[in-house]
């Protein structure tokens, strides 16, 4: 008598005592994820394993990450753009104090990326 997986053209490889199943995944486009959907990546494999399989397994854990990623780079974008304009940081202070100018934009660009990080990475 053969199980439904048999029927359906389902293998076994034998392993010792055990039969096991011969499951492979569909082969998935690893799209060019940038920084944020690594970072992502990373903490959902270390802290969320049932998130990571279930991605996994359905064949969409790229096209999550790409979104990811791609939300994170304009919500970044938009931040630093407010940020600036809230801390007055334009070319006028470039031209008069560099050094000024240079730390209020590591500053807002330091600021985003925790707002970034919180919103969409360590979730």
């Amino acid at each position: 008598m053969q199980s439904i997986y048999e029927q359906s053209g389902g293998t076994y490889t034998q392993n010792g005592d055990y039969l096991i199943p011969d499951i492979v995944l569909p082969q998935q486009s690893e799209a060019s994820i940038g920084t944020w959907g690594r970072r992502h990546l990373r903490y959902i494999r270390e802290n969320r394993p049932v998130l990571y399989n279930g991605l996994l397994f359905q064949n969409t854990l790229w096209e999550y990450l790409e979104g990811i990623d791609t939300q994170a780079r304009e919500r970044l974008q938009s931040e630093m753009e407010y940020l600036l304009l809230f801390w007055n940081v334009d070319e006028e202070l470039k031209a008069r104090d560099q050094m000024a100018w240079v730390q209020k934009m590591n500053q807002a660009r330091s600021v985003a990326e925790e707002i970034v990080n919180a919103e969409f990475i360590y979730c």
